[in-house]
């Protein structure tokens, strides 16, 4: 007997097709019929469904996710978030109208969609997601409390179904906390939200033969040696840094790890968390090097070249992974910066918005190991329309460089590689800036 193989997909989206209007429509009907996962008791028809799902497009707090059985919708679940008046329940978030219609059930798509909602809340800074569901909802009881959510209470006049009352549970879960993002920071964009972001100093060490070495312009004909990887380590994290930024640079030329036996005599030597970027290009690299002790990988070329790669590392080790955007004069550069193409840095960054990476790392690579400045205004500028964490990276020359990126508000924090080495920035100096 050949068993079918079915293409699952679950997205957010902020448009929809006729055509695609029309199935959602059709699945809303049948999962109204069947009596579970939506408030209408009867079944609305096309014209009332489209005006509501229209509607859902154009509310700023609510965001639509459609569940796709070989390309066709066939259920959907809204995300709702605080108005933003509501400061004091900004941290929670609300699921809501979640269904896949009869038809379509048995091949796991409740379950994937309710989880791209939770990563999605997540990323937007939400610690808590809570629902609440009909008592004679058995299935979707059972799918809810499965994947973790606690029954917090009962109100016993929920609704009211064909003149009998009808009994609804309350729920929540608590949400793993994306690294990086800062309490409260709730509503994207973040230029619109007038919150600030904390802000971190992430000493680098650059990885070239074996040795901590530093690059002018990413040119690896122009470095400059500073010695041994596990002394630097050591050295970063007595001074009190609580990260350090690793790059396997020959690892990014060559497209695979070169620089391992450096990279793990630094964990041996820092009880700080380190992340990681070079040479990182599959999902097996990835486990291993977060398995062998790195807190945080970091995806550039790959995610540049193969965004669906990167998505997929993000959503299977949530806080784990951050994206590393290096451009030059705003386009994406890729393979160790030797290749400049006509994607955008900001491009490249709203592709990737919704994966529910820990950061993103913005490198100026006209400005990197040149002592320049860095470059506060495209990195502000690229932070503003993002809701995930920017960090900054190319050009730190000073304290001033540190206090102009934190003085933003919405820069969660900055890569120093030879400012710290020449002296023209003290650990204490950068340390002062958070």
């Amino acid at each position: 007997m050949t068993q079918t193989t079915h293409t699952l997909l679950v997205e957010r989206i902020d448009s929809l097709s006729d055509a695609d209007l029309a199935d959602l429509c059709e699945a809303t009907d049948a999962a109204i019929i069947e009596g579970g996962g939506f408030g209408w008791v009867t079944p609305q028809g096309r014209e009332a469904l489209t005006r509501h799902f229209r509607g859902v497009l154009l509310v700023p707090e609510r965001e639509l996710f459609v569940a796709r059985l070989d390309g066709h919708p066939v259920g959907s679940a809204q995300l709702v978030r605080p108005p933003r008046y509501n400061e004091a329940q900004a941290w929670s978030a609300q699921l809501t109208h979640a269904y896949i219609a009869p038809y379509a059930r048995g091949h796991g798509l409740a379950r994937l969609m309710v989880s791209r909602v939770e990563e999605r809340a997540a990323a937007l800074g939400h610690r808590v997601l809570n629902l609440d569901v009909r008592e004679t909802q058995r299935t979707a009881i059972a799918l809810f409390e499965g994947l973790g959510y606690t029954r917090w209470g009962t109100h016993p006049a929920y609704a009211r179904i064909n003149g009998r009352t009808v009994a609804g549970h309350h729920y929540y879960k608590a949400l793993e906390p994306v690294r990086g993002r800062p309490k409260g920071a709730m509503f994207p964009p973040r230029s619109e939200r007038g919150l600030r972001m904390d802000f971190t100093p992430y000493p680098a060490i650059d990885l070239k033969g074996g040795q901590v070495v530093r690059l002018k312009r990413g040119d690896m004909a122009q470095a400059t040696v500073y010695g041994d990887p596990a002394t630097q380590a050591r050295s970063f994290d007595e001074a009190g840094f609580p990260w350090l930024h690793v790059v396997d640079l020959d690892g990014a030329f060559a497209g695979r790890p070169a620089n391992a036996e450096a990279v793990r005599a630094i964990l041996s030597a820092t009880t700080r968390p380190v992340q990681l970027g070079g040479g990182i290009r599959d999902m097996a690299t990835v486990e291993a090097w977060l398995s062998a002790g790195i807190a945080r990988v970091i995806l550039g070329s790959a995610a540049a070249k193969d965004p669906d790669f990167a998505r997929a590392a993000c959503r299977a080790h949530p806080g784990r992974v951050a994206i590393g955007i290096d451009a030059r004069d705003g386009f994406v550069a890729t393979e160790g910066w030797a290749e400049t193409g006509t994607l955008t840095a900001l491009d490249l960054g709203l592709m990737l918005e919704d994966a529910g990476a820990a950061a993103i790392i913005h490198t100026d690579i006209d400005r990197d190991g040149m002592l320049g400045g860095v470059n506060v205004t495209a990195t502000a500028a690229l932070a503003a329309r993002l809701s995930t964490p920017v960090i900054a990276s190319g050009g730190v020359a000073g304290r001033a460089d540190l206090d102009a990126l934190r003085a933003t508000g919405t820069i969660a924090g900055v890569i120093i590689g030879r400012a710290l080495y020449d002296g023209r920035l003290t650990a204490a100096e950068a340390l002062a800036a958070v």
